[in-house]
């Protein structure tokens, strides 16, 4: 009985172990326009946003701090951007010399499996230099991506229309999550087009977060897994 009752438990900490680590999404934080010639920063964070729980950088789960962060820059080849470690996030900059829609993009599988998953960290932000600000999905580089349709700040109260693409399709039915600056989360599901519209009540910083949960086999780092997660994420600013 008591053998049972230990594997028991020990599949209720495995179980909520997994879960959590679900949950646990890295984002790219920076203002979602820029101009010519001046220096643009960026922050890459992990954690929790909805509940402002930022993870210090040693706390990171597996090796996931060892991301690259990849900046494309309009009609040219995307670079490798050098990033400083802080407390809690790595921070970045680059200065933007010509019009048009830079990305910024991170996407990391993570060295170690939980339990017997995979686990992909990617993030995009897309920054408006000029006039231009629709964001080309197809031209986000990372498999799995969630983004809202233009690079700028939006209203309180305006909607936000989004995409979400999964291997270069938009992906249908499938569940979003939105973090606000106040804690309020919600989830939305995409239509045919993997679009989706909401109307943000706050000012501030939103969080998008996409997912994707397959059962495969493989091997990943010489240890064999049995399910893959892919988690995406994005931001951008609510003003007044």
């Amino acid at each position: 009985m008591n053998n049972l009752k230990s594997l028991l438990l020990l599949l209720i900490f495995l179980s909520v172990g997994a879960v959590e680590l679900h949950a646990h999404a890295l984002w790219i934080e920076t203002a979602s326009t820029a101009k010519k010639g001046h220096a643009q920063s960026v922050k890459v964070f992990y954690g929790e946003y909805a509940t402002k729980e930022l993870e210090e950088i040693g706390k990171w789960y597996s090796d996931v701090k060892d991301f690259t962060l990849w900046l494309t820059v309009p009609g040219k080849e995307k670079v490798k951007l050098s990033t400083v470690a802080g407390t809690n996030f790595y921070s970045a900059s680059f200065t933007p010399d010509e019009d048009g829609i830079y990305l910024l993009t991170v996407s990391h599988e993570a060295k170690d499996l939980g339990g017997t998953t995979k686990y992909e960290f990617s993030s995009v932000a897309a920054v408006a230099v000029g006039k231009s600000n629709a964001v080309d999905h197809a031209s986000i580089p990372n498999s799995i991506n969630v983004a809202a349709n233009e690079a700028k700040n939006y209203k309180v109260n305006s909607p936000v229309q989004l995409k979400a693409v999964l291997n270069g399709q938009p992906v249908a039915n499938k569940p979003v999550s939105i973090f606000s600056p106040e804690g309020w989360s919600k989830e939305f599901t995409t239509d045919d087009n993997g679009s989706i519209s909401f109307t943000p009540q706050w000012p501030g910083r939103y969080v998008l977060e996409l997912s994707n949960f397959e059962k495969v086999n493989g091997e990943h780092n010489g240890q064999s897994y049995t399910a893959a997660w892919q988690g995406a994420t994005s931001s951008f600013e609510v003003v007044k």
